[in-house]
């Protein structure tokens, strides 16, 4: 095999192998931080946690909407303060002034990231796409807690404040629920 040959191939090898870390790094990095709560990622429990402690903890919402999306989207409560371990419930409110039917997913964080392994989604809005019709409001539900565990880590013990943030992104309305919105009769003042 010729050095031009041999330099071709090993380029043409180490492309492929580049695309395919690059393709494989997204699904990996999403998995690392769900399963380490690095980079703000939540856990997600089926259930409060069993033990409570008396220290106690402040949990700040927040809310954001991607540019151009028409809804409203706020906490009902800033923030609210609870014990460690203590389950939590806590409402969003959308609101959708536009005169047509718009589905919107929420993307969240936990800051600071210490924090992030340590916050627990028992049941979420965020979970499920949302699709308010015209003119609809709704309060929308976030229960968790914060585990107890975070008493003991090295980094996270010094956290008295877990702000969680949401931000709603437009998304395509499903067929279904596009042919169930265009059959509504619309309402003529």
């Amino acid at each position: 095999m010729t050095d031009n040959k041999k330099t071709v191939l090993q380029t043409l090898s180490l492309v492929l192998v580049m695309g395919a870390l690059a393709w494989a790094s997204v699904p990996f990095y999403d998995w690392f931080c769900r399963v380490t709560g690095f980079g703000g990622a939540t856990g997600v429990a089926e259930a409060g946690s069993d033990v409570v402690l008396d220290e106690t903890i402040t949990v700040r919402f927040d809310a954001s909407k991607e540019r151009d999306f028409p809804w409203e989207f706020k906490p009902v409560v800033r923030q609210m303060e609870l014990k460690i371990g203590e389950t939590g419930l806590a409402f969003y409110e959308a609101y959708n002034p536009t005169d047509r039917a718009i589905a919107g997913t929420a993307s969240y964080n936990v800051a600071p990231y210490e924090a992030g392994g340590f916050f627990s989604k028992i049941d979420c809005f965020c979970f499920e796409m949302q699709v308010l019709q015209p003119g609809e409001r709704v309060q929308m539900p976030v229960t968790f807690y914060v585990d107890p565990e975070i008493v003991e880590d090295r980094d996270a013990k010094y956290v008295h404040r877990i702000t969680l943030s949401y931000t709603f992104h437009e998304t395509e309305m499903p067929e279904a629920q596009a042919n169930l919105t265009s059959d509504k009769p619309t309402n003529v003042n």
